[in-house]
């Protein structure tokens, strides 16, 4: 026996089967897969069913629908609907009829035409307009309004016809026995109130004068001392200090025989 026969064999001897379990080759491997999805298909067209497959109906989805022109919500959508003329317009619908202007020639002059009024009547419509749109007129005020003052005079009383008395301080509130009439001096010009400061005793006698305010005219400054002195108040329980105003009244002295003239 040679060498080459002492090897052993892959697979064994040749035409035996290997003793023990050994690998399985290739073509018997894909012969059992071959076998099993045979199987597999035999199943699946001996135990699957045979009815014809109907699609199911379509319900409760959204549907769409194209608009046709009919449709006035549509129409809203049209930006020229109200610029540009419609045939479901106001127009149409009062079946106005809308005159159709012919193009004129690309050489086209205008007829000639003379003015139906004449130049003095051309703005007699334009001034009855202006005649019945007068606006009020409105004047400008640039200087301020005067505003007219009235002088207040005070209001004097009227004179007295004949010289007063009027007696001030605490010796005012003691009265005279009976009032004093006091004469006019002729004089020709207004004489100033004689002023006369007075003490009175508590019988009511004046036993002190005194001129504080000269009227200007010394004959009725001495008058007025002489009448202050001879005055008689009611009686007191002091000592009283006033005074005695004199207002005189001035007459016109009588006019004189002027000397001749020689």
């Amino acid at each position: 026996m040679s060498a080459a026969s002492a090897e052993p064999h892959p697979d064994g001897l040749a035409g035996t089967k290997p003793q023990g379990g050994g690998s399985w080759t290739r073509s018997r491997w894909l012969m059992l897969i071959a076998l099993v999805f045979a199987a597999h298909v035999a199943l699946l067209y001996v135990l699957g069913g045979r009815k014809q497959i109907v699609p199911r109906a379509v319900t409760n989805v959204p549907a769409l629908r194209l608009a046709d022109h009919s449709s006035e919500l549509l129409a809203l959508n049209d930006p020229t609907l109200f610029a540009l003329p419609h045939p479901g317009d106001f127009a149409a619908a009062i079946q106005v009829p809308v005159s159709v202007l012919k193009q004129p020639l690309f050489r086209w002059t205008e007829p000639p035409g003379e003015l139906a009024l004449s130049g003095q009547e051309l703005g007699t419509v334009f001034d009855e307009f202006m005649q019945t749109n007068r606006f009020a007129g409105f004047e400008l005020q640039l200087k301020p309004p005067l505003k007219l003052s009235t002088l207040e005079l005070p209001v004097q009383p009227a004179p007295a016809q004949n010289s007063t008395l009027r007696v001030q301080g605490e010796l005012a509130q003691r009265q005279l026995p009976a009032p004093i009439d006091l004469t006019n001096w002729p004089y020709a010009d207004v004489l100033a109130p004689s002023v006369v400061q007075a003490v009175v005793d508590a019988a009511g006698n004046v036993f002190s004068t005194v001129l504080l305010s000269p009227s200007g005219y010394d004959a009725a400054d001495q008058r007025a001392l002489e009448l202050a002195r001879a005055m008689r108040f009611t009686p007191s329980s002091h000592l009283t200090v006033g005074r005695m105003v004199f207002n005189w009244r001035t007459v016109p002295p009588p006019a004189t025989n002027a000397p001749a003239i020689p």
